[in-house]
């Protein structure tokens, strides 16, 4: 399966112009919703989980990126939502919860099934392990761009569409 295909339509936002990762978490998690991805109280628990377990990730190349999610039983079936961001948004670091971390891409998964959700996890890790396709991705400026995008992650890990 293409990372693509576990993206929720209503949930990708592009040059999102948001003050707070609790806006961003918000924007994304009303997207599963609407997409019928999630159940009630996941944006709230999602926002839980990013005060006690922050997901800000420092990359190698220009961008950062923060990957929120919860537990499953907040989730109907899995599903990923994107946000690029307009502006950096400071997400508090995985590594060190100290210190912020300005984000231009955020992934929040939404998976409730160990099987999708180990194969998700492999091909967000390939993503955000190469600039190009993290660079690719913040410039997007429409869905068709991200598809592009996320098929060089396929392309990475040979899966075929």
């Amino acid at each position: 399966m293409s990372i693509f295909d576990l993206l929720a339509p209503e949930a990708i936002h592009l040059n999102v112009e948001a003050q707070s990762a609790e806006e961003v978490i918000r924007c994304l998690g009303g997207g599963l919703q609407a997409a019928g991805k999630v159940k009630d109280g996941f944006v709230e628990a999602t926002l839980e989980r990013e005060r006690k377990m922050p997901t800000g990730l420092a990359l190698a190349g220009e961008y950062n990126a923060a990957l929120p999610h919860v537990d499953l039983e907040y989730v109907e079936s899995s599903a990923l939502a994107l946000a690029t961001l307009s502006q950096p948004v400071s997400f508090r670091n995985m590594v060190n919860k100290e210190e912020e971390v300005a984000v231009r891409l955020v992934v929040m998964l939404a998976l409730n099934d160990p099987k999708s959700q180990i194969e998700a996890l492999g091909q967000v890790a390939v993503l955000l392990q190469n600039p190009r396709i993290v660079a690719r991705l913040v410039a997007a400026s429409d869905v068709q761009d991200v598809q592009a995008a996320l098929q060089l992650v396929d392309a990475a890990k040979g899966v075929g569409r």
